[in-house]
């Protein structure tokens, strides 16, 4: 696999799950891929799995293409066609059934973990067949769901900080022992404007009228987008250092907070 570094021994295995179809999906592989290309960080990915086909997504097909490149091995399954071909049948009933699936397409594939990385689909039995590790856009505690949600419920709640986890997958969303994170403010100088529009009515109605077109509503993600990489990283490394156990979390999560700020490169830094 052309991402191991020689010159390295007894790298950490790692399985990735994702459906690859934003710029944060890829932006977790490039990170990763880079790190330990560069020999930052003692571990390797034995394969990339896809809950989408090749062709059903531009931007899935580029970042599926990418992994391959990198020496990765692909394996996909299409829940939505999964879907569409079991159509009277609820998704709630079909999770486990897709899930199965998936696990057969793992089965010669053994790391000691996964990162979940943009994996759009609750996944039961894949974080019990695998030691699998979530990462999530909020500080522990707050909000749960996509990304989408987390910046929705930030706005409705008029908080004033942010972060990113990452902790253990689970049945229960979002909610594993969390393993590590990063804090940052969501207030100041360059935001204190759309807060005093927010503050005059409720993401809701403000959702209903803008969307995500919102002023504040995208400033939020572009300050918790660049963040997610280098966490994702950090961790990593601490896994690998044995700071971090994921077999054995500690009851109180490594904060990353230095690392991560330290990390973001001069175009993360302008972006906010």
């Amino acid at each position: 696999m052309s991402q191991i570094n020689p010159n390295q021994t007894e790298p950490l295995s790692m399985g990735w799950v994702s459906s690859g179809g934003g710029e944060g999906s890829m932006g977790m592989l490039e990170a990763t891929v880079d790190a330990i290309e560069l020999g930052n960080l003692n571990a390797y990915i034995e394969f990339l799995f896809v809950n989408r086909d090749p062709g059903q997504r531009a931007a899935t097909d580029e970042f599926m293409n990418y992994a391959t490149a990198h020496g990765i091995e692909v394996i996909t399954l299409s829940s939505y066609q999964f879907r569409k071909e079991r159509s009277a049948v609820p998704w709630e009933q079909l999770r486990e059934m897709f899930d199965e699936e998936a696990a057969k397409k793992l089965t010669k594939f053994n790391p000691k973990i996964v990162i979940a990385a943009g994996y759009m689909l609750i996944a039961p039995l894949l974080c019990e067949r695998f030691k699998m590790i979530n990462i999530h856009p909020a500080l522990p505690g707050g909000p749960i769901g996509t990304w989408q949600d987390v910046t929705w419920a930030l706005i409705d709640q008029k908080v004033t900080e942010s972060g990113v986890m990452m902790n253990i997958a689970t049945k229960e969303v979002d909610a594993g022992p969390v393993l590590s994170y990063c804090r940052y403010p969501i207030t100041g100088v360059d935001l204190d404007w759309m807060w005093f529009r927010a503050r005059e009515e409720s993401a809701a109605a403000i959702k209903e009228r803008e969307g995500e077109r919102n002023p504040l509503f995208m400033a939020l993600r572009e300050l918790g987008l660049p963040r997610e990489r280098p966490l994702l990283v950090e961790t990593l490394k601490a896994i690998t250092g044995g700071e971090i156990n994921p077999n054995n979390p500690a009851a109180t999560p490594l904060d990353l907070t230095l690392q991560v700020e330290m990390a973001l490169t001069p175009d993360d830094e302008e972006s906010e």
